[in-house]
């Protein structure tokens, strides 16, 4: 699977002080990322001015401002008012079975659980299935009851939080268009001459193996604008966070890039499994 930064396996992760302690701001790559926390960064150049400000060169790292709008609360559901006279207490039945290694749902969802048979009320003789009968004397003995399937595993639901960023060292210059499939869904259309697109897609996956396919086409009228290979155009897709307004990847795990040196068109699939 392509990686976004230039380790195999990078978690990034910048710590920067609390806004009090500093006279100045944090900025990454021209970004200001006031109140991020807990975060590192590798084969970063960090320069101070004489204002306090904080500047952080990191190639390969992105961030973006964001406006995140909080859900809505659940308003509180009242309990149905009992008429009549009270009823009696349900007769005790034996818990549900959970999937082995199922993830704890959301609150109000039920677990999947495995159909469990009820036990009978006091001093009612539960049914018993039928016995057959004994073969008689010479008779062939009857076949053994064929094995039953072990019952699918459910997913659970998503933990993480998944991101699609793009990145263009001069938009426009590639030449390219990249359409984005999720499940054989189209997405969106991702435009070489717009600015970078910092997107959340957890709603669009699902729980476990997700398949993503990215479909990159050269525009076939006018002339190009560059041939030069260090004009890219980069599509990353990872787990990640938000914090102060900004989104930071800190586990990318599908990387996909054309240049303007590139002619042809190209398709490319992924598999991205959620957690």
């Amino acid at each position: 699977m392509n990686r976004l930064f230039r380790s195999a396996a990078l978690a990034a992760v910048l710590a920067v002080a609390p806004t009090g302690a500093l006279a100045g701001s944090v900025y990454l790559n021209g970004v200001k990322i006031d109140g991020v926390t807990n975060q590192k960064f590798e084969k970063a150049t960090v320069r101070i001015d004489e204002a306090g400000n904080i500047y952080i060169e990191a190639p390969g790292y992105a961030a973006r401002v964001t406006t995140v709008t909080p859900a809505a609360p659940t308003p509180p559901v009242a309990p149905a008012p009992q008429t009549g006279a009270p009823t009696a207490a349900a007769p005790a039945v034996a818990p549900a079975a959970q999937y082995p290694g199922s993830v704890a749902p959301a609150s109000g969802t039920a677990p999947a659980q495995y159909p469990v048979a009820a036990t009978p009320a006091s001093g009612t003789v539960p049914a018993q299935p039928p016995v057959a009968a004994a073969p008689a004397t010479g008779a062939p003995a009857a076949p053994a009851a064929a094995p039953v399937a072990a019952a699918p595993t459910v997913p659970g639901r998503i933990t993480q939080r998944y991101w699609l960023v793009t990145e263009q060292a001069v938009p426009g210059m590639t030449g390219y268009d990249i359409d984005v499939f999720i499940n054989s869904q189209w997405l969106r259309k991702l435009r070489g001459n717009e600015d970078q697109v910092v997107a959340d897609i957890t709603r669009n996956l699902q729980p476990g193996a997700n398949t993503v396919t990215l479909i990159a086409r050269k525009a076939a009228s006018g002339s190009r604008r560059s041939n030069s290979p260090a004009h890219t155009f980069r599509v990353i897709i990872g787990e990640g966070n938000e914090g102060g307004g900004n989104v930071m990847i800190d586990n990318p795990l599908i990387h996909f890039q054309k240049s303007a040196a590139d002619t042809q068109d190209a398709t490319q699939e992924f598999t991205l499994t959620t957690r």
